[in-house]
Order: C-alpha cells, then sequence, then structure tokens
C-alpha cells in the first residue's frame, strides 16, 4: 500500500484553488451519506444544500475537477466520492503521528472515522516517561527522545499536535526536523514554519468565541423586536440613563429626548 511520504495531492499542480480545496471535504462527506443510501445520482442544487454551500459555487468549485454531470440527470455519486477522494489524496494509506497524548490526544487516538478516511495513526508520542508503554486505542505510547525514529520507522509525513501551547513550536520544530510536512495544530498557540510546511490549526476556544458573537447579537435582535434593550456587558450594573428633554443642548449638540442604551 502507497504511504503519504511516496504520494502527494495533486491539487495544487492542477491549480485548484484553496478556498475549493477546504470545501471538498464538505462534499465528500455528503456523497458518502448519499452512498451509503445507495442514491446512485445527485443534482447540483441537492448537493450543494446538502453540503452547505450553492449551487453556483458547487459547479464551479467541481469545474476544477473536470466533472460536469449530465444535464437532467445530476452527478454520478460514486464517481464523485472516488474523483474527490483522489484529488484528496485519500485514496492511499496516510500514516499520522499524534505527540501529546493527554485528554485530547487520547481522544484522537480512539476516534474511529480515520482510518476510513484515509488516515492511519501510525505512532503516539509523549514527553512523559510514565506514559512511555502505556497502550492508547491499542497503540503503545513512545517516547518524544525517540521521535526522529519513530517519523522516519513508520513514514509519517503528518504530524497532529495536542500539546500544551509552550511545548508546541519545540515539538513543531522536531517533527519537522525529521521530515514531516504536514502538521494539525490544536495547541492554542501559532506556529512557525518553513516553506514548503503546511499547518491547519483547530482551535476549539475561538470558535467557541465566534459562538458566543453570535448567540449576544441574535440575544440583541430578540431584545430589539421586542421593544427591549439587550444589556451591554460593559455598562451592566452601571445607574440607568436619565431622560433629557427635547431640545437640550450636550457638548456634542442637540441630545435626543431618551439617550440610547
Amino acid at each position: 500500500m502507497a504511504t503519504g511520504r511516496t504520494h502527494r495531492p495533486a491539487t495544487r499542480s492542477r491549480g485548484i484553488p484553496e478556498a475549493t480545496v477546504a470545501r471538498l471535504p464538505l462534499y465528500l462527506r455528503a456523497l458518502t451519506a448519499l452512498s451509503e443510501r445507495s442514491v446512485p445520482t445527485v443534482s447540483s442544487e441537492e448537493l450543494a444544500a446538502a453540503a452547505g454551500v450553492n449551487s453556483a459555487k458547487l459547479r464551479k468549485d467541481f469545474s476544477y475537477l473536470g466533472s460536469y454531470g449530465t444535464r437532467g440527470v445530476g452527478y454520478d455519486v460514486e464517481y464523485l466520492v472516488y474523483q474527490i477522494s483522489r484529488e484528496l489524496g485519500l485514496t492511499q494509506d496516510w500514516p499520522v503521528a499524534i505527540v501529546g497524548i493527554g485528554n485530547l490526544g487520547a481522544a484522537l487516538a480512539n476516534y474511529g472515522g480515520f482510518a476510513s478516511r484515509g488516515f492511519r495513526v501510525a505512532a503516539l508520542i509523549d514527553a512523559d516517561p510514565a506514559m512511555a508503554g502505556t497502550p492508547v486505542a491499542g497503540i503503545a505510547v513512545q517516547h518524544t527522545d525517540d521521535l526522529d525514529r519513530i517519523i522516519s520507522d513508520n513514514g509519517v509525513s503528518i504530524g497532529v499536535i495536542t500539546t500544551p501551547p509552550g511545548a508546541a513550536q519545540q515539538v513543531c520544530d522536531r517533527l519537522v526536523a525529521a521530515g514531516v510536512t504536514s502538521i494539525l495544530n490544536f495547541a492554542p498557540t501559532v506556529l512557525s514554519v518553513p516553506d514548503g510546511v503546511d499547518v491547519r490549526k483547530v482551535d476549539l476556544s475561538i470558535e467557541l468565541q465566534i459562538l458566543a458573537f453570535h448567540e449576544q447579537r441574535k440575544a440583541g435582535e430578540e431584545a430589539a423586536a421586542d421593544g427591549r434593550t439587550a444589556v451591554d456587558p460593559d455598562t451592566e450594573g452601571a445607574p440607568p440613563m436619565r431622560a433629557t428633554p427635547a431640545g437640550r443642548k450636550g457638548p456634542d449638540g442637540d441630545m435626543p429626548a431618551v439617550m440610547p442604551a
């Protein structure tokens, strides 16, 4: 079976935009669900809705793959699954090393979805000597002192960092020096890497903060719709502002009858 160190996906050489590459996994997930239900064909509108994009963008994305569907019929589901999997490099085996086997690292090691998507957890690495030899998901944890050998022996080109932020850059440097060229970073810090090394960052706290922003905005919109004033966290607990007679002059000119919250 081919490994990630000798075969790499051809998306860049084919000139596929990064934004399109980022959407290909969404299409693949939707197509896989259709395939599991034995759906033979799907229209661009149906697939776009399942993937959460608009149909025009989907058709443009697929044009980069050379796939245009058939008018009145749509796209062949099984062929598109193969085509996107091939473009993403998922028709081969990608050995992955996870560094930092705390709660998150162990959870990733136990995730059963990697194998069906072309990834194999080949090594688990941790700096704690007490962890050495401990089986996690059926794989013995190895010490970071042996990182170079572990990467070489397993042909790893994709590393996953789940260490505390203070250790992440050092681990990243060692992975790169050992030959790793793609890194998935779960540590809440920005990594510096040389040209030719790809880093994808997963920061759960940032995603939650973005959701909190939207929740606050929705609460404000609901309050406005109900004729109420949303609570401003910066002024919560402050005395309410008094109504000001219409026409009264303020330092910036006329003041409204009621000051806005």
